[in-house]
């Protein structure tokens, strides 16, 4: 293996690794060069299908796509990935390049010189659902929190050169964060590094492949490619599977609503009324408070916050629903988001954008909504616990 400049590695004779920064106008131009000069047969790239669609169309988010979002419950994971790529955003606009613009570079001199393009990332859903999967919930709120709430001004005084020498943005940041979410740093950077060089030995054989990635995944990359091909292959199919969901929520949320109708039971069989209603109203105002208070943490429209207090106390006896996903809806209907809104979002280049921005504050009102709808349920089965039982 010989090392050159630029964070620019030949692993062997057919195989030469280029470590980018995401939002380098350097990095653009030295992919460029590298096709030029090296001549490869293919030309991989850190991409997964679904991300090359977004630099290739970054404005195509519309309202079926929010109402997909909100049904399948990925809006913690969407501000998830929007925080992380903001950070990538904020440094971009400070060095004249949008983050991923050297990937998009790489892919379109590729197909302009009718050289093969290979996508060697994993799909983006299946890595923040490993993350989240893996995240314990104090460590997504300590994620969550650094990422929106955190001072990250002395970010725009590295230079570029500081970050090719380091990591990518998106490496550098859960690096950091490993301490306190060493289950995400694990998904983000060792499996993806295990993966990208199970895919680079996958697609080996086929000539010379000019691999770029970014400068955070050198060193791992390098580290597996020197396993045997058999044992990082293997990995491939294990690391591209989306993680089971966890049971336990599921038997909890279903136990809350037999608990509820069975306690009710007991009191009507001993004729105890009063206990009935008084069991009512917590069930009702504590699941409808928090929702509503979720909802208008988000700074939802007044409307979503009555839809999603009302459906509260209902969804939290059906694990099937969740009250967070009609305040979400009921948002995206009062306040439809623009087509500007979504422009706007996807340069999130600013964290106001998360409430002040339609696109944002659809998501932060259905995940806060479904949070207060969820700690709701909690005090208020525990306050009918002390209840029947004091």
């Amino acid at each position: 293996m010989t090392e050159g400049s630029n964070n620019i590695i030949d692993v062997s004779p057919d195989l030469r690794l280029i470590g980018t920064a995401h939002v380098s106008t350097k990095s653009v131009e030295t992919v460029k060069e590298q096709i030029v000069e090296y001549g490869p047969d293919i030309v991989a790239v850190e991409l997964c299908n679904s991300r090359l669609s977004s630099l290739k169309e970054p404005e195509s988010l519309d309202s079926d796509d929010l109402l997909k979002i909100i049904k399948d419950g990925r809006s913690p994971m969407i501000l998830l990935q929007s925080a992380l790529a903001a950070q990538q955003r904020k440094m971009g606009l400070t060095t004249g390049e949008k983050p991923g613009a050297e990937l998009l570079v790489a892919v379109n001199t590729a197909e302009n010189s009718n050289i093969p393009v290979e996508m060697i990332d994993r799909d983006i859903v299946v890595t923040l659902r490993r993350a989240w999967h893996r995240m314990g919930i104090f460590e997504k709120w300590r994620v969550l929190s650094t990422l929106l709430w955190d001072d990250h001004e002395e970010d725009d005084e590295l230079s570029i050169d500081e970050v090719l020498g380091d990591s990518d943005m998106l490496s550098r940041m859960m690096e950091d964060a490993r301490e306190v979410a060493p289950g995400a740093g694990e998904v983000l950077i060792d499996e993806r590094d295990a993966f990208l060089a199970g895919r680079i030995q996958q697609i080996s054989g086929r000539g010379k492949i000019l691999a770029v990635v970014g400068a955070g995944h050198l060193e791992g990359i390098v580290n597996n490619l020197n396993k045997p091909p058999e044992k990082v292959g293997k990995r491939l199919n294990d690391l591209s599977t989306e993680p089971p969901k966890k049971l336990w929520p599921k038997v909890i949320m279903a136990a809350i609503p037999l608990f509820l109708f069975g306690s009710i039971g007991y009191m009507a069989y001993n004729g105890e009324m009063d206990e009935i209603r008084q069991t009512a109203e917590t069930w009702l105002i504590l699941n409808a408070v928090l929702a509503g208070l979720g909802v208008m943490l988000a700074r939802g429209h007044p409307l979503s916050i009555l839809a999603g207090a009302l459906a509260s106390p209902i969804t939290s006896l059906n694990p099937a629903l969740a009250a967070g996903w009609f305040a979400g809806y009921t948002q995206l209907k009062v306040a439809s988001p623009t087509g500007k809104d979504a422009q706007d979002f996807l340069k999130l280049d600013d964290y106001s954008l998360f409430w002040n921005n339609r696109v944002g504050r659809v998501l932060m009102v259905t995940a806060l909504g479904n949070l207060g709808s969820g700690v709701g349920a909690w005090i208020a089965g525990g306050a009918i616990f002390m209840q029947l039982f004091s």
